[in-house]
């Protein structure tokens, strides 16, 4: 259903599994190092404390794949890249088959902000939501406060012609609140018509 591996210019998208990921080198993305109190200010969980942690979200991402609710990828920029090779972030794509719709989601170390990976990884994820599952609407959302992930978002966004639909209030569930969540769609017959421009 959904693509193993994903090639952009400039990124490899990869399966997040046992055989595809070492669970060490995930975790020291997802551990409390230095850059991590940012990285998880606007971010729906904390770091992960252990490697039990992120043992078990390898798990869950196993099983999102294999009950084809969604596709978790770690995004590593391929060869010419400052960091080649190297786990730059996480990126998902969760289909919501009965509305024939899907959100968007990444989480990027601090090294690879400003370089345009998230709108690269769009592009990518967009392609298979339209092309390849058929969907209607694609959805991605920040929690209010962030502006460089609203000011990636509306970059792609307004790129497709998607639009933006509000500010959903008390909307996701955090470590120790519920936040407010700007949200952004772009919809099948925007991403062809602009494509095709």
């Amino acid at each position: 259903m959904f693509p193993e591996r994903i090639e952009t210019d400039r990124l490899s998208l990869e399966r997040i599994s046992y055989d595809s990921v070492d669970v060490f080198d995930l975790h020291e993305l997802y551990s409390a190092g230095d850059d991590a109190e940012e990285m998880f200010e606007y971010w729906d969980s904390s770091p992960h404390e252990t490697v039990k942690e992120t043992y078990d979200y390898v798990a869950e991402a196993e099983e999102l794949w294999d009950d084809v609710e969604g596709a978790k990828y770690v995004i590593r920029p391929t060869d010419g890249e400052d960091g080649a090779g190297v786990i730059a972030g996480t990126t998902g794509l969760y289909p919501h088959w009965e509305k024939r719709s899907a959100n968007l989601g990444i989480l990027l170390d601090k090294r690879f902000w400003g370089r345009g990976y998230s709108g690269e990884r769009a592009d990518a994820l967009l392609s298979v939501a339209f092309d390849r599952l058929d969907l209607e609407l694609v959805s991605a959302a920040c929690i209010d406060g962030n502006e460089k992930s609203r000011r990636a978002i509306t970059k792609y966004v307004e790129r497709y012609n998607g639009q933006y639909d509000g500010l959903l209030r008390n909307w996701l569930p955090t470590t120790d609140s519920v936040a407010d969540v700007h949200r952004y769609s772009i919809s099948r017959a925007e991403y062809f018509e602009s494509i095709e421009c």
